[in-house]
């Protein structure tokens, strides 16, 4: 005889795909310390850029175009914003809003920055420029299409303000070696800053593919579950019906047959009280599993409640599904049921319905109920056909 305990499957209830859970709290601190890491990020990303930036104006100075001045001062107010936004992110104040990156206010502060400067130093003034442009492309990857409006209006605003209520020349220093080098450095490196945010955007997108997919397997795993009996692993009661339904739908548009059998487990009452509800949950389990086995691919098999089963027969008439679950009925009698417990043995008893054309669901099964029944008049561990 088969031994009953091997059929027990291994993995504990309570997990997904072998792994335990994170519960919702679990799940609320992952999420904030990824947003948090995120931001650490970016924010990493625009003090480099200032920096660099602050490089290439003392490259300037040196050639005698700006004061060395300009590149602290513009290091300074850089950094110092920097260091303001991650000071917000680090106190979790960004968490309280729903765009958590603040991307306006950042972009805004900035922009002011680059204005500024723009009007402080515009003999350097193509710095302050092309940083415009790598603020507005870093913003987008993050930004609304009502956020890009605002940010293109106040960009423009500004500018023209520069461009058209002022008369400083906005240059780009080329009348010596030295300041034509600088001038290359401003463009390559912003190219080179640029490719990097370009980078950076395809690593979002990667990761946003991969958390999609994630997302698709858990909803998945979730609609799973939403049609599985917890304890068995079968269909559950509403499944198990909603799977009735279509069989007989697809019986009745082809005339071909349909056997229901309304299966119990003989004196389950009996193996609870007697070696206790783990043991019989054990039971239940595998029972399951030896059925599933032993059906068709095309037999739909639930849980119909308690220790009652339902086993759905497709193009099977009544003498096909009386010896089919007789079958069944001999090779759960026939397992080693003592290796779950000694002395345990466990039978079933089933009752047969074949559709009719005036049968509802509900009639069907009625009729598998009645021969279920007179099977435990009977004495029980036997097979009864309507």
């Amino acid at each position: 005889m088969r031994s009953a305990a091997s059929l027990v499957p291994e993995s504990p209830l309570g997990a997904v795909g072998g792994k335990p859970t994170l519960g919702a709290t679990e799940l609320a601190k992952d999420l904030l310390a990824r947003r948090a890491k995120q931001r650490r990020k970016m924010l990493g990303m625009v003090g480099t850029s200032y920096v660099v930036d602050a490089l290439v104006l003392l490259v300037y100075a040196y050639a005698g175009v700006t004061a060395f001045t300009t590149g602290l001062a513009y290091l300074t107010c850089g950094l110092l914003s920097v260091a303001f936004f991650l000071a917000l992110s680090e106190a979790k104040i960004n968490d309280r809003f729903k765009e958590h990156h603040l991307v306006v206010q950042q972009t805004s502060v900035g922009l002011a920055i680059m204005l500024l400067f723009l009007y402080i130093a515009p003999e350097v003034g193509c710095v302050f420029l092309c940083s415009i442009f790598l603020v507005f492309t870093f913003a987008a990857l993050r930004s609304t299409a009502r956020q890009t409006m605002i940010g293109w209006t106040v960009a423009t605003v500004g500018l023209a303000a520069l461009f058209l209520l002022t008369d400083e020349p906005i240059a780009m220093p080329h009348g010596t070696p030295l300041e034509r080098f600088a001038t290359m450095l401003v463009f390559v490196l912003v190219l080179g800053r640029g490719m990097v945010v370009g980078l950076y955007s395809s690593s979002l997108h990667d990761s946003l593919y991969k958390r999609g997919l994630e997302l698709k397997e858990a909803y998945k795993r979730i609609e799973e579950l939403a049609e599985l009996d917890e304890l068995t692993g079968l269909l559950n009661r509403r499944s198990i019906m909603q799977a009735l339904d279509e069989e007989m739908v697809r019986a009745r548009r082809s005339n071909a047959p349909l056997t229901v059998a309304l299966i119990d487990l003989d004196w389950f009452k009996r193996i609870n009280d007697q070696y206790g509800h783990p043991t019989g949950d054990e039971v239940l389990r595998t029972f399951a599993i030896t059925m599933f086995a032993n059906i068709r691919s095309i037999d739909k098999f639930g849980r119909y409640g308690g220790e009652e089963f339902l086993l759905v027969l497709p193009e099977t008439g009544n003498d096909t599904a009386k010896r089919t679950l007789d079958r069944l009925r001999a090779i759960i009698a026939d397992l080693d049921w003592s290796a779950i417990s000694p002395g345990m043995m466990v039978t079933i008893s089933a009752g047969i319905a074949t559709l009719r054309p005036e049968d509802a669901p509900d009639s069907l099964l009625a009729r598998a109920d009645s021969a279920l029944y007179k099977a435990k008049d009977l004495g029980r561990n036997r097979v009864i056909v309507s």
